[in-house]
């Protein structure tokens, strides 16, 4: 039996979207995203919770250290689309729909480059407090 372990860490940010796809028209957008094809952007409270799993160091004891994937996430994700929109002010989604899976993949890719290729990631985002994804679907 293998001595893996899966530790997770909590985070939150603020940012507004428009789900549009711009090679349709109007009324197919608006029938297909509904309120969240408002023109005029909406927001959202995101929860992110990222789960590493891998097996604790022998010297100290952690899969990895919080603190640093806390420093991570901090430096990566929350300073980069906190209090953002995610459209317009982030050149991410300037031509990628800000899907809640769309934003999982985005923070996965920019996370999976930061954390040690031996260590399993997954990311959970919570749009709301009934819809979250997680990514990848394991």
């Amino acid at each position: 039996m293998s001595n893996r372990v899966a530790v997770y860490r909590k985070e939150h940010f603020n940012a507004a979207h428009r789900l549009n796809n711009p090679a349709w028209d109007e009324t197919t957008n608006q029938k297909v995203f509904g309120k969240c094809n408002n023109p005029h952007f909406h927001g959202h409270n995101y929860e992110l919770v990222i789960k590493v799993t891998g097996e604790p160091d022998a010297a100290t004891g952690y899969v990895m250290d919080m603190k640093l994937l806390s420093d991570i996430v901090q430096e990566n994700v929350i300073e980069r689309f906190d209090h953002k929109n995610l459209n317009d002010d982030t050149v991410e989604f300037k031509n990628l729909n800000p899907t809640a899976e769309n934003i999982a993949i985005v923070i996965y890719k920019i996370l999976r480059e930061k954390i040690e290729p031996k260590l399993d990631l997954q990311v959970r985002l919570y749009e709301t407090e009934r819809n979250f994804v997680d990514y990848p679907a394991i």
